[in-house]
């Protein structure tokens, strides 16, 4: 009796030390030694956390309004230069930045007043009403506003990292704000084109037969398209301008590649000594096909969301240029690119240089950490 029962308690004290590790674990302890891959993760854990503040309008809630004259350049404080200032040379011809934006006049007045001081010692002018018949009115509304309005003293300061746009935009501000429609874009669009190519490849690697004939005839239909006349096509079907019809169509369009790579893999893994003895004990098609088989092809399918989101966000460049991207009002790295090609021409490179370093971060920490999970998940590499 005591014998029987120390056999049971060595029995199942043996049991955990030979009971295998999961997938997901294992993929896991890898990238926990990567330390690349974490670090690629911080960077877009960043973007991600920086995407939820911008929706919630934490940061660059007033990304539109405007801070500075057009184009300023890029400083960490930006003060316009005033008439007249202390150690300014007043004989070299520079930019001059109005004092007062509303009233532009007062300026040409300030210059008539010095020289008329300078000749006669007395330079008050009295224009109110007869050189700008508006000033009485604005005296009044600065009188309600308590002087701020035409207070000459008043200089307008801000931190402008990335300079100015064409509008006096932050163009800091606007990186962080088209990152939010950027990003959505990207991400859920290849996230609808993963689905799409990855379900259909693995019913028609699976099953073969008729149903791998009908799903391939779908299959050349999008692909003997050319791509251009298919997004216009879709797009004018949806018949609408928006982020939801960006999405839409970028996800509708680039599932073919997934579903190529997706059913050749379920070809491959259909024969398999580890299907046939599922289907052996009874399990049904749905659980193999996305039990089974899918977490041994994951990686595949990761890979393409990581390549399908860095195109998807070029191609939202492509839809704003055509007319099917965002709508006005709303702010994306597209647009901002958009922007940038005629501010070149006039020596302005900061929204360019602006749009494409974040680009630039956000997707090759993006293909970093997916090469890296890719490599966790391969059965071949474990």
């Amino acid at each position: 009796m005591l014998s029987a029962i120390f056999k049971k308690e060595q029995h199942a004290s043996a049991v955990p030390e030979s009971a295998s590790t999961g997938l997901w674990q294992l993929a896991l302890r890898r990238l926990k030694r990567d330390r690349i891959a974490m670090f690629s993760l911080f960077v877009v854990l960043f973007y991600l956390l920086m995407l939820l503040l911008s929706m919630t309008g934490m940061i660059a809630k007033d990304w539109n309004k405007e801070v500075a004259v057009s184009y300023a350049p890029p400083s960490f404080i930006y003060t316009p230069s005033v008439p007249g200032a202390a150690g300014e040379d007043q004989s070299t011809e520079s930019a001059v930045v109005p004092v007062n934006p509303v009233d532009p006049l007062k300026d040409v007045i300030a210059e008539l007043e010095a020289e008329i001081a300078a000749e006669q010692g007395s330079g008050v002018i009295d224009y109110y009403g007869v050189v700008d018949p508006l000033a009485e009115d604005m005296k009044a509304i600065d009188q309600e506003l308590g002087g701020q309005l035409l207070d000459q003293s008043s200089e307008l300061k801000q931190s402008l990292f990335f300079g100015a746009d064409k509008w006096g935009q932050d163009v800091l501000l606007k990186t962080i704000k088209g990152a939010e429609t950027s990003i959505l874009v990207g991400l859920i669009a290849a996230l609808v084109a993963v689905v799409i190519g990855t379900v259909l490849g693995a019913i028609a690697g699976y099953f073969g037969g008729w149903v791998d004939d009908v799903l391939n005839w779908f299959y050349n239909i999008f692909t003997s398209i050319p791509y251009l006349l298919l997004v216009l096509a879709i797009a004018a079907v949806l018949q609408q301008k928006g982020i939801l019809s960006i999405i839409l169509i970028l996800g509708l369009t680039g599932w073919t590649g997934v579903f190529r790579l997706v059913r050749a893999e379920y070809m491959k893994h259909t024969a398999r000594e580890y299907v046939l003895a599922a289907k052996a004990i009874g399990v049904s098609n749905m659980r193999r096909i996305f039990v089974h088989i899918f977490p041994n092809v994951s990686h595949i399918a990761l890979v393409q969301m990581s390549i399908l989101a860095v195109a998807f966000i070029k191609s939202e460049v492509i839809l704003s240029f055509l007319g099917f991207g965002v709508p006005i009002g709303v702010v994306s790295w597209g647009s901002m690119l958009n922007e940038a090609q005629s501010e070149l021409i006039l020596g302005k490179w900061w929204q360019l240089t602006a749009a494409s370093v974040a680009m630039a971060v956000l997707v090759t920490a993006f293909s970093m950490f997916t090469d890296a999970l890719r490599d966790a998940l391969d059965p071949k590499l474990k």
